[in-house]
Formats: C-alpha cells, sequence, structure tokens
C-alpha cells in the first residue's frame, strides 16, 4: 500500500485510530477538501481494532430526527462507496427487521416508522405472517416465549464487511497523498501555553500538527484525557458469538429490543 508506515515531522492534521472512522476522515478530508497533508496513526494494525470487532450494520431507522438525519446519509453514501473507492466493501442491502414481541414492542416501533416517514426513511410495519415470509427461518408460533407480534424492516438496510471498508478507505486515502502510520501507539498530546495542539507523542517520538481527530473507539476518551480533556463519555463491552460457517439460510438482520441480542449471517456463512 503507498506511503504506508510513512512519517513525516509534521503534518497539518494527525487523525488517531486507523478503523473505518478515522480511515474515513482521512479520505474525505483529502478528496473532498484537498487537505491531503494528513496523518492516521494506529497503535495495532489498519482496522486491528473495533472496526475489525464489530457487527457490521448499517441502518437509518432511528426515532429522533438528528440521528435518523445523520445516519440515512450514512446509508446514501454506502450505495456508491464501492465504486468511488474502486473496492468492493460488499455492502448487501439485505433488510434490518426489528421483531415486536409485547404491546409496548409494538407501539414504540409503529412510533419509530411513522417518525421515519416524517424524515423521509423508509421503514414499514410487518404482521407475524409478513416477517416469517421475510425471514423464513422465524418461528411465529404464539406459545414461545418471546412470540413475534409483528416486525418493523428497513429493506435498504444491510450489512457490509468491514475489513473491506478499512482497506478501500486506506487504500484511496494513500492514493491521495495520506500517511498511516501503524504499530505506533500514540503517548500523549502536546498543547501550547495557550491551549492549542502542537502535536503528539508517539511510541516514535512527537509528531507536530495544528489540527488532531481521535477516532479510537473505547480509547478515545483515554487519548483526550493525554490531551487534559475529560469527555463524559463512557464504553461498555458486547458480547458476540460468531458459528463456523454453515450453509447460508439467513437471509437479513434480525434485532430483538426484547432479548437484547441481534444476528445476521456473514458473506463467510457464519453467524
Amino acid at each position: 500500500m503507498a506511503r504506508c508506515n510513512a512519517q513525516k515531522k509534521s503534518y497539518d492534521v494527525i487523525i488517531v485510530g486507523a478503523g473505518g472512522h478515522g480511515l474515513g476522515a482521512a479520505y474525505y478530508l483529502a478528496s473532498k477538501y484537498g487537505i491531503t497533508n494528513v496523518a492516521v496513526i494506529e497503535k495495532g494494525w489498519l482496522g486491528g481494532g473495533n472496526t475489525g470487532r464489530n457487527t457490521t450494520i448499517i441502518r437509518s431507522n432511528y426515532l429522533y430526527d438528528e440521528s435518523a438525519r445523520l445516519y440515512d446519509h450514512a446509508v446514501d453514501l454506502w450505495d456508491g462507496l464501492s465504486q468511488e473507492l474502486n473496492y468492493n466493501v460488499m455492502f448487501s442491502k439485505r433488510g434490518v427487521l426489528m421483531l415486536a414481541h409485547n404491546v409496548h414492542d409494538v407501539q414504540s416501533f409503529q412510533r419509530h416508522i411513522h417518525a421515519n416517514r416524517l424524515n423521509g426513511v423508509d421503514n414499514k410495519w410487518l404482521t407475524p405472517e409478513q416477517c416469517k415470509s421475510f425471514c423464513p427461518p422465524l418461528d411465529i408460533s404464539s406459545a414461545k416465549r418471546y412470540p413475534v407480534m409483528g416486525g418493523a424492516l428497513q429493506q435498504r438496510a444491510g450489512v457490509a464487511r468491514h475489513d473491506s471498508v478499512a482497506w478501500g478507505y486506506a487504500r484511496a486515502a494513500a492514493k491521495l497523498g495520506v500517511d498511516i502510520i501503524q504499530n505506533c501507539a500514540v503517548t500523549g498530546v502536546k498543547r501550547g501555553p495557550d491551549g492549542a495542539v502542537e502535536g503528539v507523542e508517539t511510541e516514535r517520538g512527537f509528531i507536530g500538527a495544528k489540527k488532531i481527530g481521535v477516532s479510537a473507539a473505547g480509547n478515545s476518551t483515554v487519548i483526550m484525557n493525554m490531551a487534559g480533556l475529560d469527555f463524559p463519555l463512557e464504553s461498555y463491552p458486547l458480547q458476540a458469538l460468531v458459528s463456523e460457517p454453515v450453509k447460508p439460510i439467513f437471509p437479513c438482520v434480525v434485532m430483538s429490543n426484547s432479548v437484547h441480542a441481534y444476528i445476521s449471517q456473514s458473506d463467510k456463512a457464519s453467524w
């Protein structure tokens, strides 16, 4: 990969964290705004943090106006991302189905649907029979502990391959002149007497920059503390069970707030 691990004494912008968000930010700075003197610094390897451990779900069926508009813009970006990056990010619009198991779920999801439609976001209500038609493995019998009373379906939602997203953004950003520095942990953030940032201390020495972006997932608050900033953010671990590859049988993403779980089958056929 061009310019991978190259390092200069200073940059216009440093981004801490070479995951999907950090690499995406670097790419758009270079491609949309012409800011190419950028370094993305990663303590491990490219895409080896949260990007390589997430559930890959892409959706915009959020309740509040601000969230719905932000995420719907993101879903629109996914539509042409493979063509823009000239790299297959394996975006699959297989649909996200949120199951309702009780009266509260039904009321809540129908509220979501109405709010989404007001914001121009696709979302529709399905009966239990329609849920099973869309996702045949579902058991909609009423005797279950969590009976399916219906569901909210966003059909243009789906999943993408997280590794491909990281590598696609990295390759495209590097071609525009962005440096990607791997295996180089940030150990401090230097600020001047006026409070303005001057750069970062790393395992390879000091690197100067007038602007620093932090996209380090659960470590973002740690990095910000290095700059003397206390952010009101708290990280929570989520557990994911990944199976061995099995025959493809699950056509979509299914979510359940009552069960506090969601399930999908990857392109590698694992769960």
